[in-house]
């Protein structure tokens, strides 16, 4: 079933129930719609789209910090056969810039945020062949540049009826999603119909939800972890509250407050709030959390002992954590199942639906214990890198995807994530996989937070380095860690140890192409902060 089907089911099931919540606790506002307003909001927009010129197979860029419109939005764009492009919110002009070149959209829709990144980028955008035909603004009518369309006033008067004569099909294209471009410069994948479908039947599958679960979703909507893993959620009605910050304390007020069942965290978020149970910042008797029963985490690795103190404070929790990535439509190709919540250390088995395997570099597959390149294959595959034939012959053979990660099966059919191929460090001959590293060091009580890099080396090729960042009020030493470090084999002991913060990007990802770019130079004194 198309998406923009289940949506207008949702609407005529549950036609005055609550579909979204928007809560700002900096602001101290709450917004809600019903999903009746959902699909009559979804309706208009695509109404006026097609006003506009906009059909099927044009593109419609979407670059909003998440809020109460922006799955209307999306949803509307769909709702037209058009391809939705949403953008990673971080994205720099030059970036915004690029992706529009790729994806040459007919209409651009961005926030208030923006107004100073487009307006930068705008003139060199109007020389582009296509043109953008129409921009629209979403925000304050008062700062509503000059040459776009307010949002509420353009829709305000369209009809709130489905469009007539919009012939979708299951296999049609539907998004275009840029990846965070961690290992370098972000890839446009191209998602089918299908694959938006297979994500909800994925999702809904692994954890079961149920119309009367409330499902915290708190990470930007532009990216494929967060959406997709509310559409287990959407599809069967059930009620989401999108929070606009990610203070410990706002979260669990969230929960409590809205009574929520369900709640993904990215792992830093966890760290946060784990760190401020510790502290005594948040009491945990202060909020009423006996609905919530399930932690589910990912977008990066999980340590083991991040689960095993999350566990000590929620004893009671069904835990999951699942692998996925853009190329993949999100989380889900392989996750750890409520059934093995104990089970802390591999990301999991086969999703629903799902094939894996672990190969060599021939693309055979290895017996369980050896490590290889981690292989998908499902109804979640993308259909391609758009405009990038070099890359998607690369990514996909014979129906499988090539995830570019480092795994290995155990004995009991687990896989293990190694660490991604791109981040492997070779010294002196030896493999380093930073994941394993930085998931030791991360045992230590006084580390919040560890990135682990390769940087060059004249005589040994790499050799890994340490980016440490301590718990709030607490102190390092570099004798700390070397002390800490003497159960790790010698050669995968950090040869140079930096005390800073770790730059992670909106879905929880370590940046490490830029910390290689920073840490790669041959002096540092004056840009580390020491803790000695």
């Amino acid at each position: 079933m198309i998406i923009t089907e289940i949506l207008a089911r949702n609407s005529r099931l549950y036609k005055n129930e609550t579909a979204l919540i928007e809560r700002s606790p900096g602001e101290k506002t709450s917004s809600s719609i019903t999903w009746g307003e959902f699909y009559k909001e979804s309706n208009k927009f695509a109404n006026g789209l097609l006003k506009l010129g906009v059909k099927k197979g044009d593109k419609v860029v979407h670059l909003m910090m998440n809020s109460l419109e922006w799955l209307p939005i999306y949803f509307g764009i769909l709702t037209t056969g058009a391809w939705a492009v949403p953008l990673n919110f971080r994205f720099e002009s030059n970036k915004i810039k690029l992706c529009t070149e790729v994806s040459q959209p007919k209409a651009f829709i961005f926030g208030e945020e923006f107004i100073e990144k487009i307006e930068k980028i705008k003139p060199y955008l109007d020389q582009l062949k296509p043109t953008v035909k129409t921009w629209i603004f979403v925000g304050d009518s008062k700062k509503c540049p000059e040459f776009a369309l307010n949002y509420f006033d353009f829709v305000e008067n369209l009809p709130e009826h489905e469009p007539e004569n919009i012939n979708i099909t299951i296999e049609d294209e539907a998004a275009l999603y840029f990846t965070s471009g961690t290992t370098g410069i972000p890839k446009a994948v191209l998602l089918t119909h299908r694959n938006l479908e297979h994500a909800c039947y994925v999702e809904n599958s692994h954890h079961k939800q149920t119309h009367d679960d409330i499902f915290l979703l708190i990470p930007p909507l532009y990216h494929t972890g967060a959406k997709m893993h509310w559409f287990g959620s959407f599809i069967v009605g059930g009620k989401c509250i999108l929070l606009k910050g990610i203070k410990p304390h706002w979260i669990l007020e969230a929960i409590s407050e809205e009574k929520v069942t369900m709640a993904w965290l990215l792992v830093p978020w966890a760290h946060d709030l784990l760190i401020a149970i510790e502290s005594g910042k948040v009491k945990l008797a202060d909020y009423e959390l006996d609905q919530w029963w399930l932690m589910h985490a990912g977008a990066q690795p999980v340590s083991p002992s991040l689960i095993r103190e999350w566990k000590s404070y929620f004893p009671n929790h069904s835990y999951d954590t699942n692998y996925g990535l853009t190329e993949a439509t999100g989380p889900g190709c392989v996750h750890l199942g409520l059934e093995n919540s104990d089970n802390v250390g591999p990301i999991g088995v086969p999703g629903f639906d799902w094939e894996c395997q672990v190969v060599d570099k021939e693309g055979n597959m290895l017996p369980w214990g050896e490590t290889g390149e981690l292989i998908v294959k499902g109804h979640g595959v993308m259909k391609e890198y758009y405009k990038n034939s070099e890359e998607t012959n690369k990514a996909l053979k014979n129906g499988w995807l090539f995830t570019g990660d480092m795994a290995r099966y155990d004995r009991k059919g687990f896989i293990w994530l190694v660490d991604r191929l791109k981040d492997l460090i070779i010294y002196g001959g030896e493999n380093i996989y930073p994941n394993e590293i930085e998931n030791y060091f991360m045992e230590n009580k006084k580390i919040k937070d560890i990135a682990v890099i390769g940087i060059p080396d004249k005589r040994l090729g790499e050799v890994p380095v340490a980016i440490i960042e301590a718990k709030p009020g607490l102190t390092l030493t570099k004798k700390d860690i070397m002390d800490f470090a003497v159960n790790l084999p010698k050669y995968k002991r950090p040869k140079k140890i930096f005390f800073d913060k770790v730059p992670r990007n909106p879905t929880g990802k370590i940046e490490k192409p830029k910390l290689r770019r920073l840490y790669a130079q041959d002096e540092r004194k004056d840009f580390t902060k020491l803790y000695e």
